[in-house]
């Protein structure tokens, strides 16, 4: 099923790349060339944190997953993803693989939206720089909003796909 809504999900791709190959060549083929500077520049660091990952994989085994984040491991584990994903500084591009990885090594899927949403939406280590734009009480509200926030998408994203 996987492969399958891979191949279809290319397809639709190549259909897509062809008709706007029809509709415009110049601004496709720029469009293609800076995807492929934009592949190039990211490609350094997602490769480090791959690489990271799978050190940590290796070293952590699943059952050490499974019992730090796994889905029984209750609230301990979605605080502790909650705070992995605020504190590290990780593109969302590369954070997929990450949670896909810890996902087919006994993480919980709860824990691991909470991780990606909190990820992509607080900033405990960039906090310092936000207040300095928005100052202190936007910049604590807006993280405490996102970290609730991201405990109910976790909570929304598991009831859906249960």
């Amino acid at each position: 099923m996987n492969a399958m809504f891979t191949c279809c999900l290319y397809g639709i791709t190549g259909i897509l790349l062809l008709l706007s190959l029809i509709k415009s060549k110049r601004k496709t083929i720029l469009a293609l060339k800076k995807a492929w500077r934009m592949f190039w520049a990211v490609l350094p660091q997602f490769l480090g944190i791959l690489f990271l990952v799978g050190l940590m994989l290796a070293v952590a085994q699943p059952v050490t997953i499974n019992t730090l984040i796994g889905a029984e491991s209750g609230v301990k584990g979605l605080l502790l993803s909650a705070l992995l994903g605020s504190a590290a500084i990780i593109p969302a591009l590369i954070a997929f693989p990450i949670a896909s990885e810890l996902l087919q090594n006994g993480a919980g899927l709860m824990q691991i939206a909470v991780f990606i949403s909190t990820l992509t939406t607080v900033g405990f280590v960039t906090m310092p720089l936000e207040m300095k734009y928005f100052g202190k009480k936007t910049t604590l509200l807006r993280n405490l909003l996102a970290l609730i926030f991201s405990f109910l998408a976790a909570f929304i994203i598991v009831v859906v796909l249960r």
